[in-house]
């Protein structure tokens, strides 16, 4: 395998070159690249980067297995995507086994020992949002390095250096930019000037990068390279954890060496549910997406959403009354398990659903009563990413990561060359603190000492009499749990195409803000009239989520892997 997979750099570049240049797929001897649909019988990887699917499916090519190619394309998606792609933040991973049994890995990330409830409020004892969300101490202990680690040391089949090699050779000799990266570091370029490190690492001396121009960062290719000749502990101790201690400690970050020692992932017991006959199979806590999802499924199967369809204002109607629900539940119930105890077993019981399913009134929207938790839901970025991967054996993997924020807390370790995240904002802000902005104090998500913050991601896997149905998940903040939820609709009632089913137009509403968000075109005006005389509040935006997922052909039992449409990045390799 080595040798395969060390030849797989230069032809990836050649490959993701040609795609960058339109739509059609371009085969290699074994392997179709596309930012469409791809079909295959073997083996599928969708994520949000060209190079990254590529390298995925190179290491199912080469014999991995689905875990393997999820390292994969995970970490070359670090180098490829950094909004969102990550070694600095965390996340999770869904594992279905061709058996039939599956299980789930959280590593999501911690608040540092120094942490407490208080932590964000500034000088003149008010609360700051700037320390909460874009400074030092918004930086959490990263988890995805371990939870990569842990996942491969449990179910991994190929060797851990041959899993890194690829964003190795992405970092070192760097990688051609897309027009949509170009424009987004174009974009923030102003921003890093405050942050040298980064500013020095995604520019050209000052100067953006321009689509089709090489991307190189050394830095970064250095601590991969510790990563891959020293496993986790090449990122959690030594050189790597030095430098980030000292970047820490330099801007008033708590962060220490103590901390990366300490950091472990935690394999969990996945989330499952049931759906009109499919088995639902998701991220169980510190996520919410798992069990909110679970329990808006279970309120909407007790409605014939299908004969309503989708863009109906009836249908509407109903995913937004069971959006509102889950939602509160999430506000009020949902955090670190570790800390807190969470009813996830009621929350996702039928006979829950079949108790909240009775307030819900046809035709007549809902009240949001913030006084049920004494507050609204708080920030959570929309900046994430999802792929999706299944192998030959049909072992199927579910990822979401992240840094939070686009570029997280917009530092990079000097010397080190990885940005840190900044998801220590999703803990709540200050006990009891409420204000308009949605900001909550509740107890269950205050930042403690280890504690993991509570998350949106959810990342999903879907099955039916004992066979893989679909491998779904998707970017948004909290419009993750809706964007997730609509990919279910749409499959099982409304028995969409592969493409429909992600191309499909959403809509979200988390509780509180009391308004309903609409994708543009979700319905026509005279239909979004029908859904306000009802009560509802509407707004209307662009593009909600960026859904790659996988799909198994019914009849075929070929693998389909879709590119959200939304995403001109995204690409799907099968081979």
């Amino acid at each position: 395998m080595t040798n395969r997979l060390s030849s797989f750099l230069v032809a990836a570049t050649a490959a993701c070159v040609a795609v960058a240049c339109g739509p059609a797929a371009v085969d290699s001897p074994e392997v179709s690249l596309a930012r469409g649909t791809v079909n295959s019988g073997t083996g599928m990887v969708v994520s949000a980067y060209p190079d990254a699917s590529q390298a995925g499916a190179e290491v199912l090519r080469a014999g991995g297995n689905a875990v393997d190619a999820a390292i994969a394309t995970g970490l070359a998606l670090a180098v490829t995507h950094p909004t969102a792609g990550n070694i600095g933040g965390g996340g999770f991973m869904v594992i279905r086994f061709p058996d039939g049994t599956s299980t789930v890995f959280d590593f999501r990330e911690k608040a540092p020992l120094a942490a407490h409830p208080e932590m964000f409020v500034g000088e003149d004892g008010e609360y700051s949002s700037r320390i909460h969300h874009r400074s030092h101490l918004a930086v959490g202990v990263p988890g995805t390095v371990a939870g990569f680690a842990l996942a491969h040391e449990t179910y991994g089949a190929a060797s851990w250096g041959e899993l890194v090699d690829p964003a190795v050779g992405l970092a070192r000799d760097g990688f051609e930019v897309s027009e949509r990266l170009a424009r987004s570091l174009a974009g923030r370029l102003e921003a890093f000037q405050d942050y040298p490190a980064t500013h020095a690492q995604f520019s050209r001396d000052g100067v953006p990068y321009q689509a089709g121009e090489t991307l190189v960062q050394a830095d970064l290719a250095a601590t991969l390279e510790r990563i891959r000749d020293q496993g986790r502990d090449g990122f959690y101790s030594g050189v790597t954890a030095r430098l980030l201690a000292e970047e820490m400690a330099r801007g008033g970050g708590w962060i220490t060496e103590e901390d990366l020692a300490r950091y472990e992932a935690r394999e969990r017991e996945p989330v499952r549910g049931t759906y009109r006959g499919y088995e639902i199979i998701s991220m169980a806590p510190p996520s919410s997406g798992g069990t909110a999802l679970v329990e808006m499924l279970n309120v909407l199967e007790g409605f014939d959403v299908a004969a309503t369809g989708p863009g109906n204002p009836e249908t509407a109607h109903l995913l937004i009354e069971a959006m509102r629900r889950g939602f509160r539940d999430r506000a009020l119930l949902l955090a670190d398990p570790d800390f807190v105890e969470v009813p996830v077993g009621r929350l996702t019981s039928k006979a829950y659903a079949d108790e909240i399913r009775g307030t819900i009134q046809a035709g007549a929207a809902s009240v949001s009563d913030p006084g049920d938790v004494d507050g609204m839901p708080g920030w959570e970025s929309t900046e994430t990413t999802h792929y999706s991967v299944v192998d030959g054996d049909g072992m199927a993997v579910s990822v979401t990561y992240t840094l939070e924020g686009g570029y997280g807390s917009y530092i990079t370790v000097p010397g080190a060359g990885f940005l840190l995240n900044n998801e220590m904002g999703d803990f709540n802000g200050r006990p009891g603190l409420t204000n308009e902005r949605g900001l909550i104090g509740t107890e269950p998500n205050l930042a403690r000492p280890e504690q993991r913050m509570l998350s949106s991601m959810t990342p999903t896997i879907v099955a039916r009499d004992g066979e893989l149905v679909a491998v779904i998940g998707s970017p948004g903040g909290r419009t993750i749990i809706n964007t997730v939820l609509h990919l279910v609709v749409n499959l099982v009632d409304f028995g969409q195409s592969p493409e429909e089913v992600v191309a499909s137009k959403r809509l979200h509403h988390q509780w509180l803000p009391d308004v309903a968000r609409l994708e543009d075109g979700y319905m026509s005006a005279d239909d979004a009239a029908v859904l306000e005389a009802m009560g509802h509040v509407i707004s209307w935006g662009r593009g909600q989520g960026i859904a790659h997922c996988i799909f198994v052909d019914p009849d075929s039992g070929d693998l389909v892997g879709v590119p959200d449409p939304r995403d001109t990045d995204g690409a799907a390799a099968g081979y």
